[in-house]
C-alpha cells in the first residue's frame, strides 16, 4: 500500500498541475470563440434595425426610437442599444446604456471595432457600427451585449475539466492499488510456497516444525514468524477498509480469535419479560447500551449475562437460568443472575448510581458513598464472575464487560480464568484524578479495571484521564506512548472506541414511509398536519439536560413568538432509577417546568386559550419501532446532555432519516459531538444559544439539511456498531498473537531449543 501511495500521490500532483495549466488556456479560447460569435450577431442586428431606424429618424420620432430600442433589448443577451447622430450630442438609447458610452467618446471603441467593458456581474461586449445614408450622414449605432452567460459557461467548462482530471486520477489510482495488492498477494503466496516446500516445510501456525534438515529448521521457524507478523500487520492496516457487518464479526472471531466462545456481561438485559395480567410481555429497554450490543450478540451467537429484573423473568428461563432471544428468531442466550432486594439496592442504586454515576458526570450532583453499598457491590461483582466461569465453554473465552457496574469484575475473572481475553468498556465519562479521588475505594476500583486485557472509553480525553488517575494513585508502570498500563506483570491496553449504532438499521424500523410517520405522529398527538415537531428521547436522568432543553424552548418562543402554536417539542423520557431520591426530585422538576411553560404559552394576547401546547412530556417506555417513528416524523432532534460518554441516540436519529432531512441539535459535552460536527453543536447551559439553534433548525433550507445529513449518515455507515466491536476484537487478537510469541520464546529460552515444539 505504501508503494502504491508513493506512485499515486505524485500522479495526482502531476494531473493537478496539468489541469492548472490547461484551465487558463481554455478560458482564453472560450472567450475568443464567444466574441467572434457576438461580432457575427452584431452584423445581423445592424442589418435588421437599419431600415426601421432610418424611417423613424427621417420622420423625427425620437421617442419611438427609444421605445424601439427598449423593445429589442428584451433579448436576454442584448443589454443596450444607442444611436449617435453627431459626436457632441446626447445619444438616443435604451434605458440600460452604460454611462461610460457617450457620443463624444466613441473613438475610444474604434470605428467598426469591439471591446469589453468590465462589470462586476460579468463583462459587456461593446460594438460600434456606422449607419450612413444620403439623409443620415455620420450616424453611429452602438450595440452592447451582456456576456455574463459567457462567464457562467467558462466556469462550467472549468468544472468539467477539473472533474475529468480527478476522475482520470481516480481510475489510474484504482488500477495502481489493485496491481500493488495483487503483487503483494503473489509475493505472500510465493513465501508460503517456499516455507511449505520439501526443504523448509512448516506446518500451520501453532504446530511444530515438520522434519527436515536440522540445520535449516531455525531459518524456517524465523521465516514463518516473519510471514505471520507481516500478515498480521497487513490485516491491521486493512481494518479501516473492511465493510463491517455481522458476517465480518464472525470472520474475526473464527479467524483471528479462533472460536466463538463470546460472553457479554452487563447489568441491563436486552429483553425483559414482564407479567401483564394473565400473559407475559417482552420489552426491550430504551438503552443506548442495549442498542449498541444487541446486534453484536445476534452476529456472534454468544451468551449475555445480565441481572434478571423483569417480573416474569424467572418464569421463562430453563434449569440453568437461560432463555433464548430474540423471541421471534432466537440467535443467542441470556443467562440471568438473580439479586436480592438488598443487593440491588446497594450494588445498583447505591454504589453504582448514587456514587460512581454522579462522580463521573459533571452534572453538579453530589456523589454518595456508603460502606454497606460497597459491600454489596463487591458481592454482586463476584456473583457475576462465578456466572461467567460457569458459562465459559473454553479456558480462554472472550469476555466483553460493560460499564461502571462491574469495575471489580475484570480482576475477579482474571483470577478465575487466567487465559481469558477480557475487554472492559466504560460507557460513561472518566473524570480527572482530583475528581476521582473522592471515591473512598478508588484504588480497588482502578485495580479491578486493570484486570482487563483491553480497557475502552468513548473519547481520547477519557483515556487520558484514566491513565492520569492510575499514575497518580497506583504503583504501576504507565507507557503514555503505547497507552498501556502494567500492574503485577499484567498488561492493560487503554484504547478509544467510540460506540455507534447498527448500520443499516433493521428493515422493519424503516418500513413505514416518512410521510406516513409524520401523519401518524401528528394524529397521535392531536397536532395539525403542517405543525413543526421536535423530539427528545432518553431516560429521565439529570445528566440529559432535559430542563435546560425546556428552558431553551421557552426562550425560543420569547424571542420568536411566531412559533407559538406552530411548534411543539415532544419529550419522551423513559422512567429511570425511580428508587433514588435525586431522580425522584429531578422527575418532579421536569414535570413542573413543562407545565409552567405550557401554561405560559397556551394563552394568546387576547386571553383566548390556544389549543396547542409547546411541550408534550411522555414519561413512559417506548418500543424501538415507536422511537424510530418519532425520529422520522420530526423536523429536529435535540440532544442536550450536560455530560455524556457518547450518546447513541444522536446517531440513531441520523440513521433513521433515510429521507436525508431533519436537523440534529447536539450538546458539545457529548462524545458524539466530536464525530458529528455537521450537527448544530450547542452549549446546553447557554439558553440563548440553544434558542437560536432551535430557530435555525426550524428555518434551515431543505438543501442544507440534506447536505448535513448525508455527511453524518456517511460517517455512521462507515463507523457503525460492528466496527466498534470489531476494532476491540482485532486488538484482542493482536494481544493473543503477541502472547503466543512471548510464551514460545520463553519456552525456547528455557531449553527447548530449535527442536522444541513451535
Amino acid at each position: 500500500m505504501k508503494l502504491s501511495l508513493r506512485f499515486v500521490l505524485p500522479l495526482l500532483l502531476v494531473l493537478a498541475g496539468v489541469a492548472y495549466a490547461v484551465i487558463p488556456l481554455v478560458d482564453q479560447l472560450t472567450l475568443r470563440w464567444f466574441v467572434r460569435d457576438l461580432e457575427h450577431r452584431v452584423g445581423l442586428i445592424v442589418n435588421a434595425v437599419q431600415d426601421p431606424l432610418k424611417d423613424e429618424l427621417e420622420a423625427g420620432r425620437e421617442t419611438r426610437i427609444v421605445d424601439f430600442f427598449n423593445r429589442i433589448t428584451q433579448d436576454e443577451r442584448l443589454y443596450a442599444v444607442g444611436y449617435c447622430a453627431v459626436k457632441d450630442g446626447a445619444p438616443l438609447a435604451s434605458r440600460w446604456l452604460p454611462p461610460e458610452i457617450r457620443c463624444g467618446q466613441l473613438d475610444r471603441w474604434g470605428d467598426g471595432a469591439a471591446a469589453l467593458l468590465p462589470r462586476s456581474e460579468g463583462p459587456l461586449h461593446v460594438a460600434v457600427r456606422p449607419l450612413t445614408s444620403e439623409t443620415l450622414p455620420g450616424g453611429t449605432l452602438v450595440l452592447v451585449h451582456d456576456m455574463s452567460f459567457v462567464t457562467r459557461r467558462i466556469e462550467e467548462t472549468k468544472r468539467y475539466i477539473f472533474f475529468f482530471f480527478m476522475g482520470l486520477a481516480a481510475v489510474i489510482s484504482l488500477i495502481t492499488v489493485v496491481v500493488a495488492q495483487l503483487s503483494w498477494r503473489g509475493w505472500m503466496a510465493s513465501m508460503r510456497a517456499l516455507l511449505h516446500g520439501p526443504t523448509l516445510s512448516l506446518r500451520p501456525r501453532g504446530e511444530a516444525v515438520s522434519q527436515g534438515p536440522r540445520e535449516l529448521r531455525p531459518i524456517a521457524r524465523d521465516l514463518h514468524r516473519l510471514v505471520s507478523e507481516l500478515e498480521a500487520q497487513t490485516h491491521a492496516r486493512d481494518a479501516a477498509q473492511i465493510n463491517w457487518t455481522p458476517e465480518t464479526l464472525r470472520g474475526i472471531l473464527r479467524g483471528d480469535l479462533r472460536g466463538e466462545d463470546v460472553i457479554v456481561i452487563s447489568n441491563r438485559e436486552p429483553y425483559i419479560h414482564q407479567r401483564r395480567g394473565e400473559g407475559i410481555e417482552v420489552q426491550r429497554p430504551a438503552s443506548g447500551l442495549v442498542t449498541a450490543l444487541e446486534p453484536i450478540m445476534r452476529a456472534v451467537s454468544g451468551t449475555w449475562i445480565a441481572h434478571g429484573s423483569g417480573s416474569a423473568d424467572r418464569e421463562v428461563v430453563d434449569a440453568n437460568d437461560r432463555v433464548a432471544v430474540p423471541p421471534e428468531k432466537p440467535s443467542y442466550q441470556i443467562r440471568r443472575v438473580w439479586l436480592s432486594a438488598e443487593e440491588e439496592a446497594g450494588y445498583y442504586y447505591g454504589f453504582s448510581n448514587e456514587g460512581i454515576w454522579p462522580l463521573c458526570h459533571i452534572a453538579h450532583v453530589r456523589p454518595t458513598f456508603r460502606l454497606s453499598d460497597w459491600t454489596h457491590y463487591v458481592a454482586v461483582n463476584r456473583k457475576f464472575a462465578q456466572a461467567a466461569v460457569a458459562e465459559a465453554k473454553t479456558k480462554d473465552p472472550i469476555v466483553l464487560m460493560q460499564d461502571y457496574h462491574f469495575a471489580l469484575l475484570p480482576q475477579m475473572i482474571r483470577e478465575l480464568l487466567p487465559d481469558a481475553t477480557i475487554i472492559m468498556f466504560w460507557h460513561i465519562p472518566w473524570p480527572n484524578p482530583e475528581s476521582f479521588s473522592i471515591c473512598p475505594w478508588r484504588d480497588e476500583v482502578i485495580t479491578g479495571l486493570l484486570g482487563s486485557s483491553i480497557l475502552g472509553f468513548h473519547t481520547q480525553s477519557h483515556c487520558n484521564n484514566f491513565v492520569d488517575t492510575v499514575d497518580r494513585f497506583l504503583e504501576a508502570r504507565v507507557d503514555r506512548e503505547a497507552f498501556t498500563v502494567s500492574l503485577g506483570g499484567k498488561l492493560t491496553a487503554v484504547r478509544r472506541y467510540p460506540i455507534s449504532v447498527a448500520w443499516p438499521p433493521a428493515p422493519e424500523m424503516l418500513q413505514k414511509p416518512v410521510a406516513d410517520c409524520r401523519d401518524a405522529i401528528r394524529r397521535l398527538n392531536h397536532l395539525p398536519p403542517a405543525h413543526k415537531i421536535g423530539v427528545g428521547i432518553e431516560r429521565l436522568d439529570y445528566t440529559k439536560g432535559i430542563i435546560e432543553r425546556f428552558r431553551a424552548i421557552e426562550r425560543l418562543l420569547e424571542l420568536n413568538p411566531e412559533w407559538i402554536g406552530r411548534f411543539t417539542f415532544v419529550q419522551i423520557a423513559a422512567p429511570s432509577r425511580t428508587g433514588i431520591e435525586e431522580y425522584q426530585h429531578h422527575g418532579a422538576q421536569v414535570r413542573a417546568t413543562a407545565q409552567r411553560i405550557n401554561e405560559r404559552f397556551t394563552q394568546a394576547t387576547t386571553g383566548e386559550p390556544a389549543p396547542i401546547a409547546p411541550i408534550l412530556l411522555r414519561v413512559e417506555h417506548h418500543e424501538p419501532r415507536e422511537v424510530y417513528e418519532y425520529f422520522r416524523a420530526a423536523e429536529l432532534c435535540f440532544v442536550s446532555s450536560l455530560h455524556d460518554g457518547m450518546n447513541p441516540v444522536a446517531k440513531e436519529f441520523v440513521a433513521s432519516r433515510d429521507d436525508h432531512l431533519g436537523v440534529l441539535l447536539l450538546s458539545q459535552f457529548t462524545g458524539a459531538a466530536r464525530e458529528l460536527p455537521e450537527a448544530l453543536i450547542v452549549n446546553p447551559y447557554d439558553t440563548d444559544q440553544c434558542a437560536g439553534a432551535l430557530h435555525l433548525a426550524l428555518t434551515m433550507p431543505l438543501q442544507e439539511q440534506r447536505d448535513r445529513m448525508r455527511l453524518m449518515r456517511g460517517l455512521i455507515a462507515e463507523f457503525n456498531v460492528y466496527r466498534w466491536a470489531g476494532r476491540m476484537l482485532l486488538d484482542a487478537a493482536a494481544m493473543r498473537r503477541r502472547g503466543r510469541v512471548l510464551e514460545k520464546t520463553s519456552r525456547d529460552n528455557n531449553g527447548n531449543g530449535a527442536d522444541g515444539p513451535g
